[in-house]
């Protein structure tokens, strides 16, 4: 089977961007024009060329302005341009849909009785594929209607307009696509140091919220629940390095895989120092998660 006799008519596929121009063409690419009914490209006023090249490739562009408050940019979407389509699959402009992945895709789909699939993919780190280390999975497809991200209201912890570790909300099972989609950052280590940076001050905020308000947790899912547990934790990241680099092979790829095992157990160090210092602090409480 080929992606030319496969399109699937169920399937759309949306794109959040910013100020993408370099990478969205070839991501439009991969996805072709015989693969799902239709992709729609969610810009938040790129300041480049971005929507130009969206709409050279035919597909549909949606503005997006935040205004700083609940929904951010995939909740704005699903609730002001609810596709048309059963499933809806979140892509970032970085991400290459490859043949394998669309045909399992494809054959998942086609008699599926999950409400969503985790999505599997490929890591970078200074510009090499990684071979080892944590895997990198995502719930990014999911029927239309019966899924959105979670509700966190929280008044610019961040300028990211977009849910970024906010975790889609699923009731029923979940699948998984095994086949890689392969996820081209190669922004360069400024780019990530900052990205994670700004992720650690929001994963701190959360956490201290979750922890003044703790009828909020009871959307938890276990693996949500181990993962806070773990990184509120000044061991965390130690306890990371030790598991993504010995007992899943982050060391077969050399000093380049330590150096980026090393950097997400310090990303996750610092999530703990940031909480412990808003404790310290006696921050005032935020607002609760609905």
């Amino acid at each position: 089977m080929t992606s030319s006799n496969c399109i699937l008519t169920q399937l759309t596929i949306a794109i959040p961007v910013k100020n993408e121009e370099s990478n969205l063409a070839v991501c439009l690419q991969a996805i072709g024009s015989d693969f799902c009914s239709r992709v729609v490209v969610i810009d938040s006023s790129s300041s480049d060329s971005t929507s130009d090249v969206a709409r050279n490739y035919g597909v549909d562009v949606i503005d997006f302005h935040w205004d700083g408050h609940f929904p951010k940019k995939r909740n704005w979407f699903l609730r002001h341009h609810t596709p048309s389509t059963e499933w809806v699959l979140f892509l970032d402009a970085d991400e290459i849909l490859t043949s394998a992945v669309k045909l399992e895709i494809a054959s998942a789909l086609s008699d599926s009785t999950h409400q969503g699939f985790l999505l599997s993919y490929t890591n970078y780190f200074l510009g090499r594929r990684l071979q080892g280390g944590y895997p990198l999975r995502k719930l990014a497809l999911f029927r239309v209607g019966e899924v959105e991200y979670e509700r966190i209201e929280e008044d610019r912890w961040s300028q990211c307009d977009m849910e970024v570790h906010e975790h889609p909300v699923v009731s029923g099972s979940i699948g998984l696509i095994r086949s890689r989609i392969d996820h081209r950052d190669l922004r360069g280590i400024d780019s990530y140091l900052c990205k994670h940076n700004e992720y650690a001050a929001w994963e701190a905020h959360r956490l201290y919220q979750f922890r003044h308000f703790p009828p909020s947790q009871s959307a938890w899912k276990p693996h949500q629940r181990f993962k806070y547990s773990l990184i509120s934790s000044p061991w965390g990241g130690l306890a990371f390095f030790l598991v993504s680099f010995f007992a899943m092979g982050g060391w077969r790829d050399g000093s380049t895989g330590f150096a980026f095992c090393l950097l997400k157990a310090a990303y996750f160090t610092q999530i703990a120092c940031r909480l412990r210092e808003l404790e310290n602090q006696n921050h005032t409480p935020l607002p609760p998660v609905y």
